[in-house]
């Protein structure tokens, strides 16, 4: 599955849907410090930190890709239901470590203290994995 992975500043109508359904199903906990899907995509997208995989022009996955000095911080990280466990996630994470290497930064995994799930993620990606403050 050719998946691209791009920087999503301007969302048409159906990218907003997409993204809606990307985080419908996603758990309380990944929207920390936000208070639920409406706020961080509004918020992602009004400070350009959003990225976003495409196949046949659908948005299947996103994050929150944060860009510092010399760490870039990759949050927030989801795919949608129906497509999980294809390699989606997996190529946003590539796609975001291969953006933050050009630009000579290290990337670390961000996400909310105690989860399983995103420590499995980050020690099966060799990411370093730090946590949101909320």
């Amino acid at each position: 599955m050719p998946i691209a992975v791009q920087a999503l500043n301007d969302a048409s109508y159906q990218d907003q849907q997409d993204l809606q359904k990307i985080y419908r199903d996603a758990p309380q906990w990944l929207f920390a410090p936000y208070s639920g899907d409406a706020q961080l995509i509004e918020n992602s997208l009004a400070d350009g930190s959003l990225i976003a995989g495409r196949f046949n022009d659908r948005l299947l996955g996103a994050a929150r890709l944060t860009r510092h000095d010399k760490v870039w911080y990759l949050s927030h990280l989801c795919v949608r239901k129906v497509t999980r466990r294809r390699g989606v996630a997996e190529r946003l994470v590539n796609q975001a470590q291969k953006m933050a290497s050009q630009a000579g930064a290290q990337l670390r995994l961000l996400a909310p203290a105690g989860h399983l799930e995103i420590q499995a993620l980050a020690a099966r990606l060799q990411l370093p994995l730090d946590v949101i403050a909320t």
